[in-house]
């Protein structure tokens, strides 16, 4: 999952000089340049559409290997457990982008953040299609997480600089656009690579050179839109994002933290171990089906995420936690019913995408809304840290434990944990508060 909301809650009161002197919230972006040197460029409204496919194609290429794993695990013999390290890799990548270099883009504009991004990402499609042992797809994989995490918060802060309000805030529009951008393209990418890995030849080669093509064509899009931030003459002397709690409601961020790391853990199990499921208890070792599971689960969440835009916190995470809940349910379900199920593991996986959507959304905006503005910076550092590392870590223990035990017994005693711990977080999680909490 992405940054869907940050461009709301990262650099909200973008330079209203954006905007001519009295200019409203239009019914599309205007034309006008915006930048230094925009003369040499496009209008805003070309770069908001090239930055969003930009996010969508980066995001998609991002999962694109999950449904291809099983043909290496085939290829090179490889073990469940190397597969959750290979994922992992990934994360780390995005961890150690987004401590060192997610938020210079405040500095030294978006452009300038997004073009070497997405340059990196083109590097590690390259390598996919070039380098093709283990040690090519680590180094493939963790500079992907590089690339997706530099590149996430400058993507979504553009879109939010170029599609503002009469107050200054991002439009809805802007908030559409970055959650069909990033997590949409999570959807897309394993969907695309699962269904070209089934069908043609080539299986581990052409799905990464659609993805070379199309990001591509992302960088000249970029390279032609014109910068939504100036570089700063006098900025802080450089340091990592740093991390830290608020002073305030820390009980209610400490729940935020927990929630998002649950929920990233139950996302990662599909884009990670959804193949190991489906060849393990469920008999099925289509390629196609894979990307189709990831697809149901992502997908979801991103409908959820689009259209509870209006719905208030404590709603949104009271839906999500007892969906996430009846998912897990369905997903044990489907491999212990006798024969097991495959219709139970998809309807399952779109379930618990519909919760975990939900909560993430909910989680970020108590996150931003229980953070002094001095704060929010580290404060939403913090808050996607847990949320990344809950995405690789938990992965990890499931692929050490399915070295020993069963398939089916390792996801109850996943279900479990999660599940547990979600309701412990849930008292905090659902409560009634008053301010910005409330609503979105």
């Amino acid at each position: 999952m992405g940054f869907v909301s940050v461009g709301r809650a990262v650099g909200t009161n973008e330079d209203r000089r954006l905007r001519p002197s009295g200019e409203t919230d239009l019914p599309d972006i205007a034309d006008e340049p915006v930048g230094e040197g925009s003369r040499a460029r496009t209008s805003r409204r070309f770069g908001f559409w090239a930055v969003g496919y930009a996010l969508l194609a980066l995001t998609a290429f991002s999962t694109a290997p999950s449904p291809l794993y099983g043909l290496y695990q085939q290829r090179d013999n490889l073990s469940s457990l190397t597969i959750t390290v290979v994922y992992s890799v990934y994360a780390a990548g995005i961890l150690v982008s987004l401590l060192l270099v997610g938020h210079i883009s405040d500095w030294y504009g978006r452009r300038t953040v997004l073009i070497p991004a997405l340059s990196v990402a083109l590097l590690a499609a390259v390598l996919f299609c070039v380098w093709k042992s283990l040690p090519g797809l680590l180094v493939a994989r963790f500079l992907t997480g590089l690339a997706l995490g530099a590149a996430l918060t400058a993507a979504t802060a553009y879109l939010g600089d170029v599609d503002v309000g009469i107050e200054g805030t991002p439009t809805r529009r802007s908030q559409v656009v970055a959650t069909v951008g990033n997590v949409g393209g999570l959807a897309t990418g394993a969907l695309i690579a699962g269904f070209l890995s089934q069908y043609l030849r080539d299986k581990l080669t052409l799905p990464y050179l659609v993805f070379v093509a199309a990001l591509a064509v992302a960088i000249v899009g970029v390279f032609l839109a014109p910068e939504s931030r100036p570089p700063e003459r006098s900025h802080p002397r450089y340091h990592p994002q740093r991390l830290g709690l608020p002073t305030a409601h820390r009980s209610e961020f400490i729940a935020a933290t927990l929630g998002i790391f649950l929920c990233f853990a139950v996302v990662g199990l599909f884009a990670g171990l959804a193949g190991v499921f489906l060849a393990g208890p469920l008999h099925q070792s289509s390629h196609a089906l894979v990307g189709v599971t990831i697809f149901a689960c992502f997908g979801v969440a991103c409908l959820v995420q689009v259209t509870t835009s209006k719905w208030s916190v404590p709603r949104l995470l009271a839906f999500g936690v007892v969906v996430t809940l009846a998912g897990l349910v369905v997903l044990v379900s489907s491999t212990w019913v006798a024969p097991p199920s495959l219709a139970l593991f998809l309807v399952g996986g779109a379930i618990v995408g519909a919760g975990s959507g939900a909560i993430f959304r909910g989680t970020l905006t108590m996150t931003v809304s229980t953070s002094a503005s001095n704060e929010r910076a580290s404060a939403l550092a913090s808050f996607f840290v847990a949320g990344y590392l809950g995405l690789s870590l938990p992965v990890v223990a499931l692929g050490v434990a399915l070295q020993s035990v069963s398939p089916r017994v390792t996801l109850l005693a996943f279900a479990l944990v999660v599940g547990l711990a979600m309701l412990a977080a849930a008292p905090v999680l659902t409560a009634r508060r008053g301010g910005g909490g409330e609503r979105q």
